[in-house]
C-alpha cells in the first residue's frame, strides 16, 4: 500500500503472474493459427490472426469470470484472485486487436468511414438470423474498454468504491452481449457449428459456478444462529492459524477473525479499499492485510496506519473453550477491542 498513486506496484509476484498470463495466451493464439491452417491452408493471415483473438479474448473473459466462484469454493484458486484485473486488461487488449484487425480487414476500402461501414452494412434488426452482430460486440468491446482504463485505483478513488463495484458489475453484460456476438458473427460467417456447444458449455459453466458457490454460501449462512445473548459461534481455536485470518458469518454478514501476537480479534471482511476479503489475508508488520491490494488495519482497532484514515467495524469476541465466539452487534469502525487469549 502506498499513501501516493503510482502506475503499477510491481513485484516479483506481479511479474511472475503476468508473464504466466502473456505466455499463455500467446501459446494459444499461436496453437490455434497453427491448427487452423493446418485443416484449411487457403486462409490468410488476416482471417486466422482477427480469429486467434478473439477466441483469446473470449476464453479469457470465461477464465476470469470462473476465478471469483471457484475462490469461493476452494481457497486455492485464491493466487489468481488477487490479480484478476490484470486479466482484465490483457482480454480488453486482445478483444481491442481483433476489433481492429476485423474493422481494417472488412471495412477499410470502402467510400465511407470505417466506423459508418461497420454500423451500417451489417443485417437487418428485424432478422434474428441476419442480426447486425457486429453492433452487440462493439457494445461489449466499450464496456469492457470503460472498465479496463477505470481499473486503477485512481479512478476506485474518484467514482467511489460503490459506484466502481457497479461499474465492474458491467462485465456480465459484456458477457452476454460478446456471447450472442459470437453465436450470430459463427453463423453468418459460415464458421463451424461445433462452437456453438462449446459457447452453451462455456456459459452453463461460468453461471452454474456461480450458482453453486451462492447457494453453498447460503447454506452456511443460513446455519448460523446467534445464543440470548447475542454471541456467535464463529470457528475453534485451532483452525485459525497465527497470523491468518479466516471468515465467519455474524447476523448474515462476513466478519473476519485473525489471530495475531496479542489474540485473536474480529474485524468486518470488507476492506475499505474495493471490498477485499479481510477474512482471506494475513498479519503484515501486526496489521491485518487485505490480500486484494495491500491495505492494513490494525486488528485490535480496525484503523489503517498513519498517515492512512481508512477505518472498519470492529466485534467483540470471546473464547469458551476451545471455541471462538463472536458478538452480532458490531461497535462502530475504527472502535478499540481488546483481543480474546486464549487460555
Amino acid at each position: 500500500m502506498s499513501a501516493h498513486y503510482r502506475a503499477v506496484n510491481w513485484n516479483r509476484q506481479k511479474f511472475i503472474y503476468d508473464g504466466l498470463a502473456l505466455l499463455a495466451v500467446v501459446s494459444f493464439i499461436a496453437l490455434f493459427a497453427g491448427t487452423s491452417l493446418m485443416r484449411n491452408p487457403t486462409l490468410t493471415a488476416e482471417t486466422v490472426l482477427i480469429r486467434g483473438l478473439g477466441l483469446a479474448a473470449l476464453v479469457l473473459l470465461h477464465v476470469i469470470l470462473c476465478i471469483g466462484p471457484l475462490a469461493r469454493l476452494d481457497r486455492r484458486f485464491l493466487p489468481l484472485l488477487y490479480n484478476r484485473r490484470h486479466l482484465g486488461v490483457l482480454m480488453c487488449i486482445l478483444a481491442l486487436g481483433h476489433a481492429t484487425f476485423a474493422v481494417v480487414q472488412f471495412h477499410a476500402l470502402g467510400d465511407r468511414p470505417m466506423l459508418v461501414s461497420l454500423l451500417t452494412s451489417g443485417g437487418h434488426v428485424a432478422q434474428p438470423a441476419n442480426f447486425p452482430f457486429e453492433w452487440l460486440g462493439l457494445a461489449g468491446l466499450l464496456v469492457l474498454w470503460l472498465m479496463a482504463v477505470t481499473s486503477h485505483d485512481y479512478w476506485l478513488a474518484v467514482l467511489s468504491p460503490r459506484a466502481w463495484k457497479a461499474l465492474h458489475m458491467l462485465v456480465y453484460v459484456a458477457y452476454v452481449l460478446l456471447l450472442a456476438h459470437v453465436a450470430l458473427g459463427i453463423g453468418q460467417d459460415g464458421v463451424s457449428p461445433a462452437f456453438i456447444p462449446a459457447l452453451m458449455a462455456g456459459a452453463v459453466l461460468v453461471f452454474g459456478l456461480h450458482l453453486v458457490a451462492a447457494l453453498r454460501e447460503r447454506r452456511r449462512d443460513e446455519a448460523v444462529v446467534a445464543d440470548e445473548a447475542g454471541w456467535v459461534d464463529a470457528i475453534a481455536v485451532a483452525d485459525l492459524p497465527l497470523g491468518r485470518a479466516r471468515t465467519a458469518v455474524v447476523r448474515g454478514e462476513r466478519v473476519a477473525l485473525v489471530r495475531h501476537d496479542r489474540g485473536i480479534s474480529c474485524v468486518t471482511n470488507v476492506c475499505r479499499h474495493q471490498g477485499g476479503p479481510l477474512g482471506e489475508g494475513r498479519i503484515v508488520d501486526g496489521c491485518l492485510t487485505c490480500p486484494w491490494h495491500g491495505y492494513q488495519y490494525l486488528p485490535e482497532s480496525g484503523t489503517s496506519p498513519p498517515p492512512f484514515t481508512e477505518k472498519v467495524a470492529t466485534y467483540r469476541v470471546r473464547i469458551v473453550g476451545d471455541r471462538v465466539q463472536v458478538h452480532e452487534v458490531p461497535n462502530s469502525p475504527g472502535t478499540h477491542v481488546d483481543a480474546a487469549v486464549a487460555p
